[in-house]
């Protein structure tokens, strides 16, 4: 199923920016494989047509020789000769292309890779005669080694340098044609925000169908997918796939992940802050303490699919090969609402800045964790500070289902815990309940539903 093009409108309009006028620059738009970047230069394309070219993995000469002949659409004559070197093709564009017309190479590093000149080549060309020019790539890794990192010989000629991240959870609804809430929860639990897997996803029933067919099946598209991101973005993929697998298993502190891979704790620093660079991995502190903190620093998965895939599909690969699906599934399926619980708790701490709760603003939510005021063990789903920077906290819990009477205790327990919180002393509190399916409406109670956390995106915004 085809998606229409979602959002994007602060990225296109810096695209369009960049480029337009009579001294346009040089774009860099970059991020994981999935999430819309060749479908946002198709857009800016249609507005205003210029050569595209896809890198490939063929070597350079059979490269130069497809790059001319889509610039030969568009400069007549321009693939009559024959290249021999990637100077005298870009000397050539250069000399014969109108400076506002843009050249768009996508997948750059893999054109790069086969060719490792051609970012010194293009610098040469450009700081002669700037001109309009948008290099892009999935491979994160490579496009900040040869665009970003101040060593590049890319380095500082950039005008717009775009990382897209995933869409916003408001947008699976338009995915969804319309779907309700708790249906855009659900699918978000598993895809997150990558517009291709809702694309994948889209018009076959409910998320765990569509995960069989496109995860869980050996042959399905997505069956492999951890092993190509960090293919694209990482330098030692077995330890990075160790992590990842280690922590989506609940191993959550340095400790246990060394311990697990019998190597020293601060061998790990660089692979995991590699990790949480690309937004593979999350850092959680508990609310009011310090990202410092290192003893009580955890991580966890920081996308939604690999959180599906590393505790669903790594553990069974094995029997899914052997066509255990059949058997995987009812599994799947007990494991549900446990799953989509932890999930929907991570959506609702993740969307509180976005809300007005409480009829406030709220600043970013954390979790907290630790021993109360009692030296009893104390969690807290969500705490947030308000946004006027006043002592008032929104202390919040998340659950899938709640009556009236299990809100009422809810919130009478949230001030019990409150108040046991060390960290939370002195602070006016407002208990808030986030329930995903229904939503009781009890007097003195903020109760938060799907609908209010999922919300719209806007009008403007809902077709590119």
């Amino acid at each position: 199923m085809s998606l229409p093009f979602l959002d994007r409108a602060p990225e296109l309009g810096r695209l369009r920016a960049a480029l337009a006028g009579p001294s346009p620059g040089m774009v860099c738009l970059y991020g994981r494989r999935r999430l819309g970047k060749s479908a946002l230069l198709r857009v800016l394309l249609r507005e205003r047509p210029a050569p595209y070219y896809i890198g490939d993995d063929r070597e350079s000469g059979p490269q130069r020789e497809s790059l001319a002949a889509e610039i030969g659409r568009h400069l007549a004559g321009f693939d009559a000769v024959g290249y021999r070197s990637w100077d005298e093709l870009l000397a050539q564009w250069w000399r014969l292309a109108p400076p506002t017309l843009p050249l768009v190479i996508d997948e750059f590093p893999a054109l790069v890779v086969a060719a490792p000149e051609l970012p010194s080549l293009l610098q040469k060309h450009f700081d002669r005669s700037p001109r309009a020019l948008v290099l892009c790539g999935s491979s994160q890794r490579m496009m900040h080694g040869l665009v970003l990192d101040e060593t590049a010989p890319l380095y500082g000629r950039a005008r717009e340098i775009l990382r897209l991240a995933p869409l916003d959870l408001a947008y699976v609804r338009v995915a969804l044609s319309g779907g309700s809430a708790v249906r855009a929860v659900e699918h978000f639990a598993v895809w997150g925000g990558v517009p291709r897997y809702w694309e994948l996803a889209a018009g076959g029933g409910g998320p765990l169908e569509a995960a069989a067919r496109l995860c869980l099946d050996p042959l399905g598209v997505l069956h492999q997918e951890p092993e190509r991101l960090l293919v694209d973005d990482v330098q030692e993929p077995a330890r990075s796939s160790s992590l990842l697998s280690l922590i989506g298993r609940g191993c959550e502190r340095v400790s246990e992940l060394a311990g697990r891979l019998g190597v020293p704790a601060t061998s790990l620093s660089r692979p995991l802050r590699r990790l949480v660079d690309l937004g593979l991995v999350v850092r959680d502190v508990p609310f009011g303490r310090s990202v410092r903190d290192t003893k009580r620093t955890l991580y966890r998965l920081g996308d939604p699919f690999l959180t599906f895939w590393y505790r669903f599909v790594e553990p069974n690969r094995s029997r899914l090969a052997l066509g255990q699906l059949d058997l995987v599934l009812p599994e799947v399926r007990r494991e549900w609402p446990r799953f989509l619980g932890a999930a929907w708790e991570r959506i609702a701490r993740d969307r509180v800045a976005r809300l007005s709760i409480a009829g406030r603003r709220w600043r970013p939510a954390s979790s907290w964790w630790g021993a109360g005021e009692d030296r009893q063990p104390l969690e807290l789903d969500l705490v947030a500070e308000n946004a006027d920077g006043s002592r008032c906290v929104l202390v919040g819990e998340v659950k899938l289902t709640a009556t009236v009477r299990e809100v009422r205790a809810i919130a009478a327990r949230l001030r019990r815990d409150a108040a046991r919180c060390p960290d939370l002393a002195g602070r006016e509190v407002v208990p808030a309940v986030f329930v995903l399916r229904g939503r009781a409406a009890v007097a003195g109670v903020e109760v938060v539903g799907a609908e209010q956390v999922v919300g719209r995106p806007p009008a403007r915004d809902r077709r590119g």
